[in-house]
């Protein structure tokens, strides 16, 4: 049987937008640490939209020179757009549009008792294996973290990347890569490498060339990577992004939550999945599910609870400016030791 995942890096203009929003949320921590703050970003060309909303004792005068630091953290830097002209972005001629409004008090009034401050349902996952995710997924996302480590330091390599894996039967069948390059430059070695097999077929640029990259090449915005920063087509997507909320949104407090509980319950199981909801202005989740399959066969358990979103936040520092490096390794990169 054949599966397939893909994995973008954080160059990706997508993933430079959940990363931009999730790198102003810690800057807000820093200044109130209950800041509420939803907000989602648009970047196309040198121009980046904020739309949302931020309740709390902070200031936004900082936040042109907030998002020049996040594409420095990113790889954007002024040395890059010198080398890279105007294929890519360029954070010295950055253009902001603040569309930020005020929370509103009819939501607060809601989390100011301790509710959740939306609805939604959320997943988590856990499998046998490697990194406790679904080999294609586990290998897309370790040759996609290769060659962006290896174009962080190339002359010649972009940062805009992506990787697709096809496993046939837990066979690499197909690798395929998608990384800008200034000049041609044959990855095939590299790739086998970090894979440690020879895929039957390696595709890398497939359209022959790829220079133009980022948001000049692509209109980047929050949330459109989900399935990349979950689980792929192994298990469903659960809320919204998690990348551009505080911690009581529930976004990604739940999808954690969920995640921990998959690894907790995952055993001597091949899979397992959590499912949870939540109810705006309420602590209590209206429905737990955990499912777990061994040698294809499921087992069922209700899972009920009242999981403060004060507590949650707490027991996984979401109260602390952590939403940056989160973003940065991803949703099924978390285990047992880093919750």
């Amino acid at each position: 049987m054949k599966k397939t995942a893909e994995a973008v890096s954080l160059g990706h203009p997508d993933k430079i937008s959940d990363y931009i929003s999730s790198y102003i949320l810690d800057r807000m921590i820093e200044q109130d640490s209950s800041v509420k703050y939803a907000v989602e970003v648009m970047v196309k060309d040198n121009t980046v939209v904020l739309g949302g909303e931020i309740k709390g004792n902070v200031s936004l005068d900082n936040l042109n020179q907030y998002i020049v630091n996040a594409l420095a953290e990113i790889g954007y830097t002024k040395e890059y757009s010198t080398l890279w002209g105007d294929c890519a972005i360029n954070p010295q001629k950055i253009n902001v549009i603040n569309m930020i409004g005020q929370q509103s008090s009819e939501i607060n009034q809601g989390v100011e008792q301790d509710g959740w401050g939306d609805q939604g349902v959320f997943v988590g996952y856990a499998c046998k294996g490697d990194g406790n995710i679904n080999q294609e997924l586990y290998l897309a996302r370790k040759l996609n973290n290769a060659l962006y480590e290896k174009a962080l330091k190339s002359k010649n390599l972009g940062l805009d990347i992506k990787t697709q894996i096809t496993l046939n039967d837990d066979k690499i069948e197909t690798a395929i890569v998608a990384i800008p390059m200034l000049q041609q430059e044959d990855l095939t070695a590299f790739v086998i490498d970090v894979l440690g097999e020879t895929p039957k077929n390696i595709i890398i640029n497939g359209t022959g060339s790829y220079t133009y990259h980022s948001s000049i090449a692509d209109c980047g915005i929050t949330g459109r990577k989900l399935a990349c920063d979950f689980y792929s087509t192994a298990c469903p997507i659960g809320g919204g992004s998690p990348w551009t909320k505080d911690g009581t949104k529930a976004d990604l407090t739940l999808n954690i939550y969920a995640r921990q509980l998959a690894l907790e319950n995952l055993k001597d199981n091949d899979e397992c999945f959590v499912y949870l909801s939540s109810c705006i202005g309420r602590s209590e989740l209206p429905s737990g599910l955990i499912k777990t399959i061994k040698n294809g066969k499921e087992t069922l358990s209700d899972l009920w609870g009242c999981q403060k979103p004060s507590q949650l936040i707490k027991s996984f520092s979401l109260d602390k400016p952590v939403y940056a490096k989160l973003c940065r390794q991803g949703l099924h990169s978390l285990n047992k030791n880093l919750l």
